[in-house]
């Protein structure tokens, strides 16, 4: 016989703690039986697994910078990427239409007659009474247009290219970012777990 030392008895313990010993009163959970355990490309990796964003900041700096949205796209972020695209082209389309005008602003005459207005003497010719074109008139004010524009469009191109920076820098940071409405309006808060 063994003699019961402490070790003897933590050993056995141990052995029947990790034992996987069926007894007759356990059944086989029937929720479970035929399920199939799901394959590895079935399951999900959470983006805080991942080691890194996909593209380097700089990178997605670059990318959005050139053509806005792309390195929200790059990121994971297509809404943020689609709404810096709809801008850069809502914007390249008013700035064409403006340049048009401006173009439909020069071509146009500098004045135009109105009406003519009783002669000075008796017999003579009437005389033209003109007015100043509407559309050069307008001229500066469409310059100043297609200029706004551009300034739009030089916006957006670094400000998407700032968004895709910091976007990319703050990849890993497990973030959650609640909204609830209140009786006095919203109630927005953040929490961050380290």
């Amino acid at each position: 016989m063994f003699p019961l030392t402490r070790q003897t008895i933590f050993a056995a313990l141990t052995l029947a703690a990790l034992s996987p010993v069926i007894a007759r009163a356990q059944r086989a959970d029937s929720a479970t039986v035929g399920v199939k355990p799901a394959s590895p490309s079935a399951i999900i990796t959470p983006r805080s697994s991942i080691t890194g964003p996909p593209i380097s900041p700089r990178r997605a700096f670059l990318y959005s910078l050139l053509v806005p949205g792309l390195g929200q796209a790059k990121l994971d972020r297509p809404n943020a990427g689609a709404v810096y695209f709809i801008v850069e082209a809502v914007s390249l389309a008013m700035a064409q239409k403006s340049s048009r005008s401006i173009d439909a602003a020069r071509s146009a005459p500098d004045s135009f007659i109105v009406r003519y207005d009783a002669p000075v003497t008796s017999g003579g010719d009437p005389v033209p009474v003109f007015e100043v074109s509407q559309l050069k008139l307008r001229e500066k004010s469409r310059k100043t247009q297609v200029e706004d524009w551009v300034a739009v469009l030089i916006f957006n191109h670094f400000f998407s290219g700032a968004d895709a920076f910091v976007a990319a820098q703050l990849w890993d940071l497990p973030a959650v970012l609640t909204a609830q409405p209140t009786a006095r309006g919203a109630t927005v808060s953040t929490r961050v777990s380290w």
